[in-house]
Formats: structure tokens, C-alpha cells, sequence
């Protein structure tokens, strides 16, 4: 599975950016999709995650900003992110998770987004 990430970029404090991201390949048994982030100097936590079924699971430096949703015909996940902070500065992962006989897990290329204040 290839993950294609986009939408990263520059935005002000208390601006809004969405990000996308594409699977393509063996999708087949595609299960969780999700976002995580990494910041300077610091590891790299979940922000948001949604299931193919659509069950959605915020961290609390996403909920009431973020908004996660998926596109499971064109097996995209998007993040909407809203109201951001220098503190959302950070390269941006697009996560999935393939569930066969074995689970495998999956990792974008990461987008950049930085936010200045």
C-alpha cells in the first residue's frame, strides 16, 4: 500500500488547512485510517484516527479543531483542521492500517504544515 499525502502548507494563527490522503495498491482488508504528527524534538503522537466502518477517535490537541472523514470508495482520508496554533506546527503523517491474515501498518510520506502567529 502507497499512502499519498497533500494539503500541507503555511497558514496563519487561527486559520484552517485540510489535508488529504490517498491508498493505493493492495488496499484490500483496509481497515484504519488516521493522521499523526511530528513536531520538533518531540515523538510523533496520533491525532486523529476513523475506521472503515466510520468510528472516530480525536486526541485532545485535535478535538473541537479537527475533523477527520473518510472517502472508503476512493479509499482517501481527509483532516480538516481548523482555529490552528503554533503549536500544531509539525510534519504531518497519514497512517493505515491493512487487516488480512496479518495486520500491517502503513506510513505516508508525511506534509509539512507550519503555523505562524
Amino acid at each position: 500500500v502507497q499512502l499519498q499525502a497533500s494539503g500541507g502548507g503555511l497558514v496563519q494563527a487561527g486559520g484552517s488547512l485540510g489535508l488529504s490522503c490517498t491508498a493505493a495498491g493492495s488496499t484490500f482488508g483496509l481497515n484504519v485510517m488516521g493522521w499523526y504528527r511530528q513536531a520538533p524534538g518531540k515523538q510523533r503522537e496520533m491525532v486523529a484516527i476513523i475506521t472503515s466502518d466510520g468510528t472516530i477517535r480525536y486526541e485532545d490537541v485535535a478535538k473541537g479543531r479537527f475533523t477527520i472523514s473518510r472517502d472508503n470508495g476512493k479509499n482517501t482520508v481527509y483532516l480538516q483542521m481548523n482555529n490552528l496554533s503554533p503549536e500544531d506546527t509539525a510534519v504531518y503523517y497519514c497512517n493505515a492500517v491493512v487487516v488480512t491474515t496479518v495486520r500491517r501498518v502503513y506510513w505516508g510520506q508525511g506534509t509539512q504544515v507550519t503555523v505562524s502567529s
